[in-house]
């Protein structure tokens, strides 16, 4: 097979919070690259997935979810999705078709300007309504110009098949950018840090959970068959802190232990998994703090 003879190209994954994103992602990857939460603004950083099929790749971006900033750390997502905007092949935005909103029509609407390449539309989480429900989305954005409008449900795999197949016959001619069993360019230390902050999301009260850091302090290999790992769980305050932990350390214990049971099949090793609860005030407005966890805001 000749280089003229492949095709790849990078997909930029985008819409507002807790459309699915991050789920479809996984879907088409097939492995957990991103983690998945209830909660909006799950994701902050640009993740990267790649789908080899032949002689075909897609290097997917899952962006964070867009919306108004309110510190720090929202700039730092908002910037992310503007990067990963920049030079991609094809963008593939999701809408969760139970909860249309005003924002996922302006968001829409802005895409437009990037008539030049395909706009795919994935209308997320049809497991949920019934069929009326998607022929009236399907209406709404039909005006907007999409290339293709895809029912779909990341959950149940309905649809997937058909998006995959969208989205990789529509890449242009290109190198092939990864190796062919590479499926994400995340380190281990991040992925390992994003399994704990998702069993965290899970898990804490509403007013904890954004306020949520996690740092990665230490892996090692004990032997082939365990690995050590100790990680600092930052919070903002002192009664933060507390919920965390639970009573008795109950809290803490139920994060460690589903991160760990993750973390092991991540690594294929049994994992022993430290955590540590640590107050940093008011860190999402901290730009050292912000760099020490991986986000690191462009000047």
């Amino acid at each position: 097979m000749t280089e003229n003879q492949f095709f790849s190209g990078f997909i930029t994954l985008i819409g507002r919070p807790n459309v699915g994103k991050s789920s479809l992602m996984n879907a088409m990857i097939g492995e957990k690259i991103s983690i998945v939460s209830s909660r909006p603004q799950t994701t902050r950083s640009r993740l990267m997935g790649v789908l080899t099929k032949e002689n075909r790749q897609a290097v997917f971006l899952d962006t964070p979810g867009i919306h108004q900033p309110q510190n720090r750390l929202g700039e730092y997502m908002m910037q992310s999705v503007k990067a990963a905007m920049e030079g991609m092949d094809s963008v593939l935005m999701a809408v969760d078709v139970s909860s249309v909103r005003n924002e996922d029509l302006t968001i829409a609407e802005g895409l437009q300007a990037y008539h030049a390449i395909p706009r795919i539309l994935a209308l997320n989480k049809i497991d949920l309504v019934k069929a009326d429900q998607i022929l009236s989305a399907t209406a709404k954005f039909s005006r907007m110009d999409f290339t293709e409008i895809i029912p779909v449900s990341a959950k149940t795999g309905d649809g997937m098949a058909e998006l995959e197949s969208v989205l990789l016959r529509r890449l242009p001619k290109g190198p092939r950018y990864f190796p062919e069993d590479m499926i994400t360019d995340q380190p281990e230390r991040i992925l390992c840090a994003e399994i704990i902050r998702e069993k965290a999301l899970r898990h804490l009260r509403d007013e904890v959970p954004h306020g949520i850091g996690v740092e990665i302090i230490r892996i090692e290999s004990m032997s082939d068959r365990l690995t050590e790992i100790n990680a600092n769980v930052y919070c903002e305050k002192e009664s933060h802190k507390r919920i965390v932990i639970g009573k008795g350390g109950a809290m803490l214990q139920t994060i460690g232990t589903e991160a760990r049971h993750d973390i092991e099949k991540l690594m294929g090793t049994h994992v022993n998994l430290k955590l540590w609860v640590k107050i940093r005030d008011d860190w999402r407005n901290n730009p050292l703090d912000l760099k020490n966890l991986g986000y690191e805001i462009s000047k």
